[in-house]
């Protein structure tokens, strides 16, 4: 089986990593600093069936998701979509 050489180069893929890394720092220190900041803030009873909701829905619909991509990739759907699987060929008649 032969796969497609990677076309990007190693200073790319370098600059990519350290890109998406102070993304993430940023992120956790916004959301450190934005906790701290609402520490103090209460929340009533609607803020936690809002919550819950959320919460529980979220996780319903990321499951689900995950359990259709699932079953699309057992059953054959996904191979007319990928442009690097080779192509079931018929037998050559001798």
């Amino acid at each position: 089986m032969r796969r497609p050489k990677p076309t990007g180069s190693k200073l790319g893929q370098t600059i990519l990593v350290i890109a998406l890394l102070a993304i993430l720092i940023l992120t956790i220190v916004w959301a450190i600093s934005a906790w701290n900041t609402s520490a103090g803030a209460p929340m009533g009873k609607h803020g936690w069936i809002a919550l819950a909701l959320g919460t529980f829905f979220s996780l319903v619909i990321g499951g689900g998701l995950m359990a259709l991509m699932f079953f699309s990739s057992r059953s054959g759907h996904d191979e007319i979509a990928d442009p690097f699987r080779p192509k079931d060929e018929p037998p050559s008649e001798q």
